[in-house]
């Protein structure tokens, strides 16, 4: 599996991705910081990499465009550095990593994982 991470998540999460064995890129290193999520959601769609945000335009653009893809893991968290949400995310990356791999929404809050499978209905 392969992660995207947008502008508003630190760096630091593409070595824990990396740590466990998924290929991880920040899109400050990709993509112009001020890119429209548009054009993220576009460039992770052509080269298969599921985005990993904390802004909710991402699954609203999958709700309004109908889309098959690019996954995206949304995270509604107060605190989204690595050193809170690293072990708990992890586990959920594990468990839905199929998933993501064909194309779904994965909203994660304190309490819990939320999935939807693209595109949506």
């Amino acid at each position: 599996m392969k992660l995207l991470i947008d502008m508003n998540l630190s760096t630091e999460w593409v070595e824990v991705f990396e740590r466990q064995g998924w290929q991880a890129v920040h899109w400050s290193v990709v993509g112009d910081p001020r890119a429209s999520d548009s054009v993220i959601m576009a460039w992770a769609r052509a080269n298969d990499y599921v985005v990993f945000t904390h802004d909710l335009d991402f699954g609203t653009l999958l709700a309004t465009t109908r889309v098959q893809g690019p996954s995206v893991i949304q995270v509604r968290t107060q605190d989204v550095m690595p050193q809170n949400l690293k072990s708990r995310l992890v586990q959920i990356l594990r468990q839905y990593e199929s998933v993501l791999e064909s194309g779904a929404l994965i909203i994660v809050d304190e309490a819990r994982a939320r999935m939807r499978i693209l595109p949506f209905k």
